[in-house]
């Protein structure tokens, strides 16, 4: 018995640790360990509420407009205004989140996970005109291949045309990710850090030559999912169809839904968006309807007391104790109903798949059948990669439509006061997985703002019960051909996504430092 220590995780976002505990080649324990604070639920209290939807954004540089989206509901929901926001608003916010997913989503497969899979060397001795290809082949001739390396070793299968067809692809969707960034822009000035999405709707109302610019852009960036995205995971699939059957994580499935189709006095979780809310199990029979108040974080065994944890979201403090006994994360553990629950892309396919939607169920379906393999067969690393990329289809066959439902000279844009006292709640799905964000407000300031992300739910560390969370499940009973290469952990963890801050230190509100981590 021995223990692979893999640290950092490399081709993800911010600084992640796995442990894996070995016998006879199987895994047997996993912890997952988040090796950062930052503190933004401590840096906004006193702060100006609207504060949240400029400063949340900063947790993440790969999808600061999920934060924008989800901070902007919390605050729609503290001054009474959601569920009245004008219908350019509503739709602008769509086609700027819509372009976060595109690129998101297109970053993982490309840039972070298909080098699992695809070996780049097969482009050593490429002679040929493609100018991508060309690129590859520069930085092997080189001796230079990063980014392409480090690597784990021992399992390239792809036939070679496969290979050089996805080193080109690689490159390509580079510009496709510059090109949705662009898009994001029209509307939302900038990105990183949009400054289009706000409480009340919009800043920017549709023009006509806006409406033509978006509606243009996303027709590139379909054809690309369409002819490049989309084969290249169903022809991996393919050749690696036994990670049909590795890396099933929890029992149960959530997701809050993305997308509002209309603006209501329900709920955000009750209204009608593009994909619907729910939660089901690994059975996938039945969906229930989502329950935010079932929603916990246990800090057991997480760097935070516990008198701060243990508790909805909308009451818990977040509280740092970097030197508290067996804990081994900086990541929180949320629970639905005392449980581990997996978010992300396969939740809201599955989620979406049930429901009956007819345009995910043709997709998935579709893809089932080229790979040969069942509905609970997605509950796996390939699952999650397909899921992903019927996703993107989805989302940008969508922008198309939604780009031509704008109306210029309409406004986008709802004013409101900031009450003196009050509570709101926001909550979406991000590309990673549900997100949802709490706030109080005292005196016209932020008294307490809390917020559980993604990725927290999928890499939680163990909880009061000492059930592992989503990732640390889906390595367990992994079987390891290599200890030396163990290519199966990282394979898992990547078709999660993960994606967490780049902070390895705590520091107080004068700046000195509490604690620093040496990270081996």
């Amino acid at each position: 018995m021995g223990t692979i220590t893999i640290d950092p995780v490399t081709r993800i976002e911010g600084h992640l640790k796995i442990e894996a505990v070995v016998d006879s080649n199987e895994v047997k324990e996993a912890k997952c360990s988040g090796v950062m604070f930052r503190g933004f639920e401590v840096f906004l209290k006193g702060r100006d509420p609207r504060d949240a939807q400029r400063f949340t954004q900063r947790v993440c540089g790969v999808c600061p407009t999920a934060h924008a989206t989800a901070s902007t509901l919390t605050l729609d929901s503290a001054f009474g205004i959601d569920g009245k926001i004008p219908d350019n608003g509503r739709i602008l916010r769509n086609l700027m989140f819509g372009c976060n997913f595109l690129q998101s989503h297109i970053l993982h497969f490309y840039h972070l996970a298909a080098l699992d899979f695809v070996d780049v060397t097969a482009v050593a001795d490429y002679s040929g005109n493609d100018p991508d290809l060309q690129s590859v082949r520069r930085f092997i001739d080189r001796g230079h291949l990063a980014p392409f390396v480090p690597r784990y070793e021992g399992d390239y299968r792809l036939p070679k045309e496969i290979n050089v067809a996805a080193c080109a692809h690689y490159v390509q969707a580079l510009k496709m990710r510059r090109k949705t960034h662009e898009l994001l822009s029209i509307f939302g000035g900038k990105m990183p850090h949009n400054m289009g999405i706000v409480p009340g709707g919009a800043t920017l109302a549709p023009t006509t030559d806006k409406i033509a610019a978006m509606h243009h852009g996303v027709n590139e960036i379909r054809a690309f999912i369409d002819n490049v995205y989309l084969p290249d995971v169903i022809a991996i699939a393919k050749v690696y169809n036994d990670y049909f059957g590795i890396g099933k994580g929890a029992d149960q499935f959530l997701c809050y839904g993305v997308f509002d189709m209309e603006q209501s006095n329900e709920d955000q979780v009750t209204r009608k968006r593009f994909l619907p809310s729910g939660l089901i199990d690994s059975s996938l029979n039945n969906i229930s309807k989502v329950d935010l108040s079932a929603i916990t974080e246990d800090v057991t065994h997480s760097w935070y007391d516990d008198k701060g944890g243990n508790k909805h979201p909308s009451e818990e403090e977040t509280i740092p104790l970097p030197d508290k006994k067996d804990a081994y994360s900086w990541l929180k553990s949320p629970r639905y109903n005392g449980e581990p629950t997996e978010v992300g892309p396969l939740s809201r396919m599955l989620v979406a798949y049930l429901a009956g939607n007819k345009k995910v169920k043709s997709l998935v379906d579709y893809a089932l059948k080229e790979v040969g393999g069942q509905p609970a067969d997605l509950l796996s690393v390939c699952g999650r990669h397909a899921a992903r990329a019927i996703e993107t289809k989805l989302i940008a066959d969508a922008m198309s439509e939604w780009a031509m439902e704008l109306k210029p000279g309409e406004p986008a844009y709802l004013d409101y006061e900031i009450p003196e006292a009050g509570a709101g709640v926001g909550v979406t799905d991000a590309p990673r997985g549900a997100l949802g964000q709490w706030i109080e407000v005292k005196d016209h300031k932020i008294e307490n703002y809390q917020l559980v992300v993604p990725t927290t739910w999928n890499a939680s560390p163990k909880d009061s019960k000492g059930l592992p969370g989503p990732m640390e499940q889906s390595i367990i009973g992994t079987k390891i051909k290599d200890e030396a290469n163990p290519y199966e952990v990282v394979r898992i963890i990547r078709s999660f996504d993960p994606c967490l801050a780049c902070s390895v230190h705590a520091v107080d509100h004068k700046g000195r430092s509490i604690a620093n981590y040496a990270v081996s």
